[in-house]
This record gives C-alpha cells, structure tokens and sequence, in this order.
C-alpha cells in the first residue's frame, strides 16, 4: 500500500485553512531521519494550551504538562529508517487512540543531514499529507538542535548549532531567542563550511550538537561558548515543539511543495578531492611542527 492508500484508509479529512485558532485542539505529527536515528513523534495539544516554554528538566518535563500528551520513537535505526518509519507512525497513533484522519499538520526535519534521510522524511510527510489534505511544516535540522538545547536549558537563548557533516565540515546556523516573538530568530541561515571558519556569536551563546565532539580545538568557536549541549541533536520532540509554533503561525507548506533543504550540492569527495584534502593537512601540520620548533 502507497502513502496516499493508507493515508486515505485510515481517514480523509476535507480540506484546512492555514489560519489556526489557539482555541481548537491541535494534532501535529512530526518525522525525522536526518541522521542514523528514526525519530517520531505525535502531539496532541488541548485548545489554547501548549505555549511551548521550556522547562527545567526539559523534554520529560514539558511532556507531563496536562495540557499536552505526547507520544515518541526515537530509534537507532542506521540506514534502514525508511523500513521503519511507517510502523513506528503507527504504533503512536495506536498508542493514542488516534487515527491519521485526526493529524491537522505533519512536520519533518528539512535538512540539513543525511541525503539518503532527508527523502524519507520528505517523501512520507509529504504522501501522508497529500492524502490526508493537510499541511506540511519543514523544519531546519540545525533550528531543532536550537530548540533541544533550549528546552534542557532555559538560558540557552543564543544558539550556534553545529553538525558533523562528514567530508571535514560542518553544518551550522545561529539563532537567538525572541521572547517577546515566542519564536527563535535566524542571525545566520544553515551554512557548510570547515570548523575553523565557523563564526562565534557576539554575545553569550551556547554550542549545540556534534561538531564540537567531532572536531576538538578545530572547531575554534567552542572555545568561546557559555555551554556545549552534545545531546542537543536532531529529534522529533523538539522538532514537534518548532513545528507547532510554526503551524500556529499559519507557516505551513502544501504538500506537494514539500523538499528537502540540502545545504551540500554532493554526497562524497572524489578520489582527486580526497588526496588533495589529505595533502594539505600533511602540509598544515608540517608547518605547525615547524613553527613550534
């Protein structure tokens, strides 16, 4: 059975408006395989509740909130996600007593990350919610490790985000809280670029996701960082927490506008990249040896 079948078998809902009253109830489904993890989850938010604010104790906490029920799979999946998804779908909207006919938006991590894993995402959200005829919200997979950080630490209101994003770079982004939006700000859009040319915000900031651990002292920005959150990576809770805020603000995408948001134009080096790339770290490290001498 395709996306749209089984959308369609379990339940069409008839077309939806963009603009969405914070009286209505709110069930938001939101996908991501950006990296080796298939990570799932579904919200299902009670009118007027949900206003997204972090808590101490961060995901658990904000997932006990009486006016929120939430349902997760975060699975280590490796390159297989794309067998996975659907069940894991599923065994949530089982798990809630829910049906897809009963989903008003579908979110999922947009890149950047794993090609492979950016399709699947976009391609599943994107079938689901042609058949169901409802709206899809991409999500940057950089922002998501903005949002995860500040849901484990209500002072990390200015983020860079950076990820391993193998071939000797990294993706990253900065972003700064607006309380007075309830939204985060984009100082500087998803970018690629090698650790060392990463820019270091102007203000106290913390460094969220994997690069710091990838790179070590390469990645000189981190020197500079007030906190380094590891763990704040790509998920779909906080990815579902974006996303909402995002659905509330009627920054949705008709299905079939769907797409993943790449950032690299290519998947691997060509063997003459690879051996020019290894010629000058011989050649950095040369000259450190003998600067030091």
């Amino acid at each position: 059975m395709c996306m749209r079948q089984l959308a369609r078998a379990l339940g069409r809902r008839g077309g939806r408006g963009i603009t969405i009253a914070l009286m209505t109830e709110t069930v938001l489904l939101a996908l991501d395989t950006s990296t080796e993890y298939c990570s799932v989850a579904l919200l299902r938010v009670a009118p007027g509740g949900a206003d997204c604010s972090p808590c101490p104790g961060g995901e658990t906490a904000w997932a006990s909130r009486s006016e929120v029920s939430v349902w997760v799979r975060h699975e280590a999946t490796g390159a297989v996600s794309s067998t996975r998804l659907l069940p894991a779908i599923g065994e949530l909207f089982d798990e809630a007593g829910l049906t897809l006919a009963d989903c008003d938006a579908i979110a999922f991590g947009a890149g950047p990350g794993s090609f492979t894993g950016l399709r699947t995402a976009t391609g599943v959200a994107q079938g689901l919610a042609f058949g169901l005829d409802i709206p899809v919200v991409p999500v940057g997979t950089l922002l998501v490790c903005a949002e995860s950080a500040r849901l484990r630490d209500p002072a990390a209101t200015r983020v860079l985000a950076a990820l391993d994003a193998r071939m000797d770079e990294a993706y990253w982004a900065d972003y700064a809280w607006d309380a007075a939006a309830g939204d985060w700000r984009t100082l500087q859009a998803a970018s690629l670029d090698s650790p060392e040319h990463i820019a270091a915000p102007d203000a106290p900031f913390t460094l969220a996701g994997n690069a710091a651990a990838a790179f070590g002292a390469r990645l000189t920005a981190a020197a500079a960082a007030r906190a380094i959150d590891a763990e704040a990576l790509p998920h779909a809770l906080p990815l579902a927490h974006a996303a909402l805020r995002a659905y509330r603000a009627g920054r949705t995408q008709p299905a079939d506008q769907a797409a993943p948001e790449y950032v690299r134009n290519k998947v691997a080096q060509t063997t003459a990249e690879r051996l020019a790339a290894k010629a000058a770290a011989h050649r950095g490290a040369g000259e450190g040896g003998e600067g030091a001498q």
